[in-house]
């Protein structure tokens, strides 16, 4: 049972596909693709069974004012996006969830709780073109 902490401008980012033309046209599709997440279970990072429970997305700059679909709780980072990832990653470990750090921001993963499991956006976005092709 695990709930995913995504970087969403780091996600988004990973892949040279024309993001920086319409960065919030981006982050939608992505929130649109992560909303498929909650409740399914994936292969984890280790390959061992993920269950996901929820899907967190920090938004931040010119992808702040997006809409959140169903499934998907977004923050809208008032500065920087990091802060909020890493506020967001302790309030989660507050409450005694278990949680996935979704980014490949070194500096990021360094301001991280020791023991916190991090993954890179390429693990993510292989588990949704699977998801995506499950359905089609």
């Amino acid at each position: 049972m695990t709930v995913l902490l995504v970087d969403a401008a780091n996600v988004v980012g990973s892949r040279p596909d024309g993001w920086w033309r319409d960065r919030a046209g981006a982050t939608v599709r992505l929130l649109d693709r992560l909303a498929r997440l909650t409740g399914r279970q994936v292969a984890g990072p280790d390959g061992g069974p993920l269950d996901c429970t929820g899907v967190v997305a920090v938004v931040e700059g010119r992808a702040r004012d997006v809409s959140a679909p169903a499934g998907v709780r977004v923050v809208r980072a008032p500065g920087s996006g990091d802060d909020a990832l890493a506020g967001c990653a302790r309030e989660l470990a507050g409450q005694g969830r278990a949680v996935l750090v979704v980014t490949a921001d070194r500096g990021l993963r360094d301001r991280l709780r020791s023991g916190t499991p991090v993954t890179g956006p390429g693990w993510l976005l292989d588990r949704l073109d699977e998801l995506e092709a499950g359905e089609a």
